[in-house]
């Protein structure tokens, strides 16, 4: 089976048609107000509305509360939720709330961080690893930053898994190689500045996962 991918964090029009032409199998819909990604549930059904069925539409929250997650889900349409900081009890909990696909993020920086995918079995739909940002930072993501891939070898997970963190056109290939993955997700390695994506980097990404 071919990997796919997701490009998360559109906020234009022309960004989320060059997602949706360059074959991408889901597009991602930042929640997060300290996020430079941020939407507004007016901007995102805008953007939901224009998205084609075929197209999965993900909702990126921050341990968020109900009313968030379904506001947002139903502003966007979404199809899935992906969880960053947010307990498996929690995980759990809004799957069963809102009925939706469920992922949750699991921020790697050490092979015992790979081990704490264990507890969403059973309360997550999917495992996103992503990489581990410094303490301090506002931001669970979309800061550029990867994890030593050699720490998914040999990862077996009950769950399906997809992978983050510092992925872009020139090293996505790779990614897919060295761990096998089959959903790739990417943000800030396809923008010009910070909250920015760029067009011609988003083509590029989505060409080198198809010839993946």
């Amino acid at each position: 089976m071919p990997a796919t991918a997701k490009i998360c964090g559109l906020s234009t029009i022309e960004t989320l048609d060059a997602a949706v032409a360059g074959g991408a199998s889901h597009v991602g819909f930042v929640f997060f107000p300290p996020s430079p990604r941020h939407l507004s549930f007016d901007r995102a059904a805008a953007l939901a509305g224009r998205t084609p069925g075929h197209v999965g539409r993900v909702g990126v929250f921050v341990d968020p509360d109900d009313a968030l997650v379904e506001q947002a889900a139903r502003a966007a349409r979404l199809t899935a939720i992906q969880l960053h900081k947010t307990a498996p009890a929690r995980v759990a909990a809004l799957r069963q709330a809102t009925g939706i696909e469920t992922w949750a993020a699991v921020a790697v920086k050490a092979q015992a961080d790979v081990a704490e995918a264990r507890h969403f079995t059973g309360a997550a739909d999917r495992i996103l690893f992503d990489a581990k940002t410094p303490d301090a930072a506002t931001l669970p993501g979309g800061m550029g930053i990867r994890f030593d891939w050699s720490l998914l070898d040999g990862v077996s997970h009950a769950l399906p898994w997809a992978l983050s963190g510092g992925l872009n056109p020139a090293n996505v290939a790779e990614a897919i190689r060295r761990t096998g993955v089959r959903l790739v997700d990417a943000s800030s390695g396809l923008e010009t500045a910070t909250g920015v994506k760029d067009v011609d980097k988003i083509t590029a990404f989505l060409q080198s996962v198809a010839a993946s």
